[in-house]
């Protein structure tokens, strides 16, 4: 752990902080055994993506392709779209700043790359690419914003990828995901929001055809029989999902308060995590690690930290580092 190598002096066990992740994981049944031993049945993928599809406000299952993570479906769906060009001739624009891998992405398939804080740069894109809620900062943008994006992409051929990974804590729901067309692709993550990131589910949903082509790409057993088990289970789960909105949304309000009261200012973030900006955030980091806490920072700004929610004792250790002043200026 990069962390330990980092402060051998800290106190253990660490408070792993710098992740988007729920402290919270899904209390899923147990997995049977024929989960491990033998393929998927086609139909398992079938009914995970038509459960999908109803949490997250899909027309129908045949609007979804499930993968082991979205990361991979970015170049896949831009693939599809610009497959018939050269890559060096398309233009990728991301909004930032943001979640690097996208750009990374678009820089690997050949794709002349920006990345823009201007959101009306992106309609001069042939790919535009946009998180929504954003991490770090949690930026918002709102549905019909991009939903007029993705028009004027689309009428020039071009198409717009929309991540929405922490749309799962927000209460409204989605209206891109209702509202796909060609020139739309929108991707949702499984792992954040159950606290589930190592069992990889993602989903892209998108029109029919480009959602059957993902399939075809990623064949029938892309989904492990546990990952399914889980997915499935979770996803129908409806009093489980709001409730832990509101525990979520109910944590981040006490960590808001917490920060606060060591002089901190939060300058966005999601019920998942917080963004503070302060002069002072190389030192906390710093005096934070000392104690055994990790929290992201970010090279390109240094000022600014994103803080995760803790759970059970972690708040009080929390809570003790921020109150000791040796890190503020």
């Amino acid at each position: 752990m990069r962390a330990v190598r980092e402060f051998p002096d800290a106190p253990t066990p660490w408070i792993d902080l710098s992740t988007g992740i729920s402290p919270h994981s899904y209390g899923y049944s147990p997995i049977p055994a024929t989960a491990f031993s033998r393929l998927p049945e086609p139909s398992a993928l079938l009914d995970l993506c038509a459960a999908a599809a109803r949490c997250y406000g899909a027309r129908a299952g045949d609007n979804l392709a499930a993968a082991p993570g979205t990361h991979l479906l970015v170049p896949m769906i831009a693939q599809h779209a610009f497959g018939g060009r050269a890559a060096s001739s398309v233009k990728a624009a991301i909004l930032s700043p943001t979640y690097a891998e996208h750009a990374q992405a678009c820089r690997m398939a050949g794709f002349k790359t920006v990345e823009t804080d201007d959101f009306d740069a992106l309609s001069q894109a042939d790919l535009a690419l946009v998180v929504n809620p954003n991490n770090p900062d949690g930026r918002f943008t709102p549905d019909s914003d991009l939903l007029a994006l993705s028009h004027k992409l689309a009428a020039k051929g071009g198409m717009l990828i929309l991540d929405e990974a922490f749309r799962d804590v927000l209460d409204e729901p989605s209206a891109l995901v209702a509202d796909v067309h060609v020139g739309l692709s929108v991707l949702r993550s499984f792992g954040k929001f159950y606290g589930l990131a190592g069992i990889r589910l993602g989903f892209a949903v998108t029109e029919p055809d480009l959602a059957q082509g993902l399939r075809q790409r990623l064949g029938p057993w892309a989904i492990p029989g546990p990952a399914l088990h889980i997915g499935l289970e979770a996803l129908t789960d409806v009093e489980w999902q709001a409730a832990m909105r509101r525990q979520l949304a109910d944590e981040a309000g006490r960590l808001d308060a917490m920060l606060n009261e060591a002089g901190l200012i939060v300058a966005g973030g999601t019920p998942l995590f917080r963004y503070v900006r302060d002069p002072s955030a190389q030192a906390l980091y710093q005096h934070l690690g000392h104690a055994g806490i990790l929290v992201r920072r970010f090279a390109e700004r240094p000022d600014c930290l994103r803080i995760g929610l803790p759970k059970g004792e972690e708040w009080a250790r929390l809570q003790a580092a921020l109150c000791t002043a040796n890190w503020q200026r």
